[in-house]
């Protein structure tokens, strides 16, 4: 008999869903951060970037449509879709993070929380690099 799948279990399926979709995206440098022991609204950030203002677009879409598809909620509020240099997508629990890449290397959001634990996570498509 396994193991009864509990509300952490399933928020953490949803958050690596989320980091997996960016990565689908070729989002660049995606990671997850956990922020649950020191910030009271959310436990994870995912933080990703696309190199141009389409792909951050392209990557937003992609994490709303593919945490839906994995049985999850639409975020509750999405903040700088139309600027597309730093997208914010709050699901409560977590939070997706999807920046330009200046906005990302200004804000350096992952040397702020640098000190928190990542969280492994897999690609959906693993990609094949050449020699």
């Amino acid at each position: 008999m396994g193991d009864p799948v509990t509300e952490a279990d399933e928020l953490l399926r949803l958050v690596r869903v989320a980091a997996a979709a960016a990565d689908d995206k070729k989002a660049d440098e995606t990671l997850i951060v956990d922020v649950g022991d020191v910030f009271a609204v959310s436990d994870y950030f995912v933080i990703t970037s696309g190199s141009n203002p389409r792909q951050v677009h392209a990557i937003a879409d992609a994490v709303e449509e593919e945490v839906k598809n994995a049985g999850g909620p639409g975020p509750m509020r999405v903040e700088g879709l139309d600027q597309r240099e730093w997208v914010l997508m709050d699901y409560g629990a977590f939070v997706v993070h999807v920046f330009h890449r200046e906005q990302r290397d200004f804000y350096k959001l992952e040397r702020l929380w640098g000190d928190r634990p990542r969280v492994e996570w897999e690609p959906m498509n693993p990609r094949h690099e050449s020699a």
